[in-house]
């Protein structure tokens, strides 16, 4: 099997043959020419040139032709006659194409070693059988027959320091000359980037079962491979994914200001969007507090979430309130204000308890400074919200959020909840005050200020 330069026995002769007199220059569409023993015009140009085993002058010979079916290539055969060193090259001439090749071809007899074979430096062979593999721009010349003569190269040494190693490479080349006799049949792969590989069809213009041709698109290190792009695009560094992370960083304690540290994480709530929840536990006093922050936009309209409690199972709900949200109960008469309890992420019968907490202890309403008529609303304002916790008492709980991040679990969804209604609200100018929206310009804000020097 030829290949890099390794082609048709009839090259080297070419090769061979002396410097051509001084002709007239052939136009550019005869530079090229196929192979013919009858052409006498098409011989090869010789340049003296540097040999690279023995430092001395040798001989360069170029042949331009072509290979029918394929393309233009330029066989390059180089000698030396001080040393006796010589080499023999293909490259192509032609530009680098479109796309890749990949050539698959089965060998099954001694015939499908004769075929020729076109290997740019570019292509990267390989034989699936032995697992072996010549990368691209590590072998120039014949396929089998120089892998032999490079493994046996540095055999002796290898003998005399490491003889199991020597050992199975001896192996290996065995396996490698049984390939050039064909005693099994093997694949051999050849894999070209630059398309300009090639491999003999010898029933052409016929189609050749055992022979597999596959064009491919290249990627981006291969397009850089051959040159075909100044550098590569800087890839851009993996996002870290903090939803599976608690975060810490260190705080004091709002209590009695002592180091403590602050958890912190991102959490996805089904049907609704992430949130940040972060919870400060102090070592030194036990003071613990919790807060929840929206981890998106101020949503375009504002939200009022309208819940009927009627069973105690819906005390289970989670429920997500934020620093901008207001919270209802009429049957109570009662109404929680803005960024009072904070942004909470809870469950419904939580959120009923710590409203409990924050009326019941309410400094002002306790103890002397309180009125007769402040204690029973309190006691019985307590016993109704009980009532609403066990089940016993059916009320209303109803969120309104202007920002529109605040959230009450829907257990029946995609469907509707039929004791949950959830209305969606433009805004008012005094809403859009104190979420300092108003004052905000998100559109045009670079026009009309003045340039900077």
């Amino acid at each position: 099997m030829s290949a890099g330069g390794a082609v048709e026995p009839g090259l080297p002769a070419a090769a061979a043959a002396p410097s051509p007199a001084p002709a007239r220059d052939p136009g550019p569409g005869h530079l090229f020419r196929p192979i013919s023993a009858e052409d006498e015009e098409q011989q090869p140009t010789e340049i003296e040139s540097l040999c690279m085993n023995c430092y001395r002058n040798g001989m360069t010979r170029l042949l331009l032709t072509k290979i029918p079916f394929f393309r233009e290539i330029i066989v390059s055969s180089f000698s030396c006659e001080h040393c006796g060193w010589n080499n023999t090259e293909i490259q192509s001439a032609g530009r680098i194409q479109d796309q890749g090749v990949r050539y698959t071809l089965t060998v099954r007899a001694q015939e499908d070693m004769d075929r020729e074979v076109v290997k740019t430096d570019s292509a990267t062979t390989r034989i699936p059988e032995l697992d072996f593999e010549i990368p691209a721009f590590s072998q120039k010349g014949g396929l089998i027959s120089r892998a032999i003569s490079g493994l046996e190269q540095d055999q002796p040494t290898r003998r005399a320091n490491e003889e199991a190693v020597a050992e199975r490479i001896d192996e290996f080349i065995a396996k490698l000359k049984e390939l050039k006799q064909v005693a099994s049949p093997f694949t051999l792969i050849i894999d070209d980037p630059s398309g300009n590989s090639f491999v003999e069809n010898p029933h052409a213009p016929r189609k050749d079962d055992a022979l597999v041709i596959t064009h491919y698109n290249r990627t981006l290190q291969q397009e850089e491979m051959l040159g075909l792009q100044a550098e590569a695009p800087e890839e851009k560094p993996e996002e870290e994914d903090i939803r599976n992370e608690v975060l810490q960083f260190n705080t004091n304690c709002p209590e009695c200001n002592a180091p403590a540290q602050t958890n912190m994480k991102l959490v996805q709530i089904p049907h609704f969007k992430e949130v940040i929840i972060m919870a400060t536990n102090c070592e030194n006093c036990g003071h613990r507090t919790n807060e929840v922050k929206s981890g998106g936009a101020v949503e375009p309209l504002g939200t009022r979430i309208t819940f009927h409690i009627t069973d105690p199972s819906d005390m289970t709900r989670d429920l997500l309130k934020s620093e901008t949200c207001s919270v209802e109960i009429p049957e109570l008469e009662f109404e929680l204000g803005m960024a009072v309890l904070g942004g909470k992420f809870t469950t419904l019968e939580g959120m009923l308890k710590d409203i409990r907490e924050l009326v019941t202890k309410n400094p002002f309403t306790l103890g002397d400074s309180s009125s007769p008529g402040q204690t029973e609303k309190l006691q019985e304002f307590s016993q109704k919200l009980d009532q609403i916790l066990e089940g016993i008492l059916k009320a209303h709980f109803i969120m309104d959020d202007p920002a529109g991040n605040s959230y009450l679990q829907n257990v029946y969804a995609p469907e509707d909840d039929p004791e949950m209604k959830v209305e969606h609200y433009k805004r008012t100018f005094d809403q859009n005050e104190e979420l300092g929206l108003n004052d905000m310009k998100t559109e045009g804000y670079e026009t009309g200020l003045p340039a900077q020097r």
